[in-house]
């Protein structure tokens, strides 16, 4: 069991992000500001349209605020440049998405082994990694196996593989059981526990599911694009 240390690993402040249309701007982010500790699981919520998923898209740099600062891991993410973003991503972020966004043509060790890959290192440590990773999510069995062959739940599980497989500090899911029955969405809630209380990664999920409330250290509720 890994303790919680009390590090800030992730800071926020002031976030504003806004869309133009035209004329038009919408303002989805009104100014959040918050701190998440190492090791914490947090969950985002609030009802649609308030603004989770975008937070969750700032808070992992695969979207720019309009303005504010996000401090991730210590490091002041707006002097970057976009590759030194995606280096940060590859290198230190996990992420697991509602549809999955497994490659269709790849197998599940294929799509494990990618982030590695993606870093430059060699086929035999990618792949090996990637057997240990699906192991590790209950998946060694489907190793040869495509998306198309595998139910929503394993494809989710494929997914959370891929997500630790290069060791992040952080993992961002969206709604990560929103298309699953209920068996395979605990499935993957007993997996995200254990990733957190036993590895300590830091897990910050967006989720509709007020029984998650349970599992979680933590709730950020979101309304109108503010913390309430």
């Amino acid at each position: 069991m890994i303790n919680k240390i009390g590090k800030n690993i992730i800071v926020v402040k002031n976030l504003v992000r806004s869309f133009i249309d035209g004329e038009r701007v919408t303002n989805v982010l009104k100014g959040i500001s918050l701190e998440i500790q190492e090791g914490e699981f947090v969950a985002i919520m609030g009802r649609s349209g308030a603004g989770k998923s975008t937070t969750l898209y700032q808070l992992s740099l695969l979207d720019d605020p309009t303005s504010g600062e996000i401090i991730l891991d210590e490091r002041d993410t707006h002097t970057l440049s976009q590759d030194d973003k995606t280096k940060f991503r590859l290198n230190r972020l996990g992420y697991v998405f509602q549809d999955y966004s497994l490659m269709s043509d790849l197998t599940a060790l294929e799509n494990v082994a990618l982030p590695l890959l993606m870093q430059g290192k060699s086929k035999d440590f990618a792949f090996k990694r990637a057997e240990e990773s699906l192991l590790e999510v209950g998946l060694s069995h489907v190793i040869d196996h495509i998306p198309a062959n595998l139910s929503g739940g394993e494809q989710q599980r494929v997914s959370i593989a891929r997500a630790i497989v290069h060791s992040p500090k952080i993992i961002f899911a969206d709604e990560p059981t929103a298309n699953l029955d209920h068996i395979s969405s605990l499935n993957v809630m007993e997996i995200f526990k254990k990733l957190n209380k036993v590895k300590g990664i830091t897990i910050v999920m967006v989720t509709h599911e007020d029984e998650y409330t349970k599992i979680v250290d933590r709730v950020i509720k979101l309304d109108d694009g503010r913390i309430v």
